[in-house]
């Protein structure tokens, strides 16, 4: 049986999209934390950050409201996962355990998922959704404009 590939386009990346993030969710459940807050712990794992910078951030990358995702921070904060520090947010050492539980697990699933795809054919993948992403952020920008 012959497999034709689909031609990218936005269903094609939407479901990729949604495929792998019902995967990671399915992780985030049995952990009782959610995508929002999983995106937001990650932009945290370098060192604390300013808590409005991350706000902007997170919103910018899930493309919902910066008050919307202060409400992330604090229900981390009340998680017991985030710390505030003055007007910066870092991650507790529950924190720093529960990223590198997610990561671990995540990683060994997204092993298996891209188990053998050619480097060339990943590389080619990125730089074309890396292109889509930029066009379609400078669209929705040309939108709010």
């Amino acid at each position: 049986m012959t497999t034709i590939a689909p031609t990218v386009n936005g269903q094609v990346i939407g479901l990729a999209h949604y495929a792998g993030r019902a995967v990671l969710e399915s992780v985030l459940a049995l952990r009782g934390t959610t995508f929002s807050q999983q995106i937001t712990l990650t932009r945290v794992v370098g060192g604390p950050v300013e808590r409005d910078a991350l706000a902007e951030e997170v919103s910018g990358a899930l493309k919902t409201g910066t008050a919307e995702v202060q409400g992330v921070v604090d229900e981390l904060i009340g998680k017991g996962l985030l710390a505030p520090e003055a007007s910066r947010v870092g991650l507790t050492d529950a924190g720093r355990a529960y990223c590198a539980e997610v990561s671990a697990e995540t990683g060994a699933i997204s092993a298996r998922i891209y188990a053998g795809i050619p480097a060339e054919d990943l590389a080619a993948a990125g730089r074309v959704l890396a292109q889509v992403t930029e066009r379609a952020n400078a669209e929705l920008a040309a939108r709010r404009s």
